[in-house]
C-alpha cells in the first residue's frame, strides 16, 4: 500500500463588500476575502495538499488567475477537479488536518459546519476532518486582522 502526505498553505488579504466564505461555509463577518475565486483559504489549501500529495502541482496550475474562465469560481469546484484527479489516480483520502490564521472573526461556532460541508465533499466521516484556528497575536499583517491565512496537511493512499 502506497501513502502520500501533502501540505497545501493560502493567504488572501480581506476586503469589503465580500462574502467571507470558509470551508464552504458562509461566516457572517463585515468582510470577505479578495481573489480571483471565492477566496475560500480552507479549500485553497486543501487543494493544495491533495495536489501536492499527488505530485500534480498546485492550484494556480489548474486554475490560473489569468484565465477569465476561473473569475469568482467557487472553490467547491476546484476541490471538485482535483477529487476526480485523485480517485483517477486511484488515491483515496484518509484523512485532512486544516488550520486557520485569522485575527477575526471569531471561528469556533463554525467549526462543526465546515467539517460537515468538507467532509460531504470529499466523501468521507467528520471523523476524518480536523479543523481549527489561531490568532497571529495581533502580529504582523495577519494580526493586525487585514487577512487570513489557512494550512493543509493530508494523508492519501493510494487503493
Amino acid at each position: 500500500m502506497e501513502f502520500r502526505v501533502g501540505h497545501g498553505f493560502d493567504v488572501h488579504r480581506f476586503r469589503s463588500g465580500r462574502k467571507l466564505i470558509l470551508g464552504g461555509v458562509e461566516i457572517p463577518h463585515s468582510k470577505g476575502l479578495f481573489g480571483h475565486s471565492d477566496a475560500d483559504v480552507v479549500l485553497h489549501a486543501l487543494v493544495n495538499g491533495i495536489l501536492g500529495a499527488m505530485g500534480e502541482g498546485d492550484i494556480g496550475t489548474h486554475f490560473p488567475d489569468s484565465d477569465p474562465r476561473y473569475k469568482n469560481i467557487s472553490s467547491e469546484t476546484m476541490l471538485d477537479k482535483a477529487l476526480r484527479i485523485m480517485r483517477r489516480k486511484r488515491f483515496q483520502l484518509v484523512n485532512a488536518d486544516l488550520s486557520l490564521v485569522a485575527q477575526e472573526p471569531k471561528l469556533s461556532p463554525y467549526y462543526a459546519a465546515m467539517r460537515k460541508r468538507v467532509a460531504s465533499r470529499l466523501r468521507i466521516t467528520e471523523n476524518r476532518i480536523s479543523i481549527k484556528a489561531t490568532t497571529a497575536e495581533k502580529l504582523g499583517w495577519l494580526g493586525q486582522g487585514k487577512g487570513m491565512a489557512a494550512m493543509a496537511l493530508v494523508l492519501l493512499r493510494r487503493r
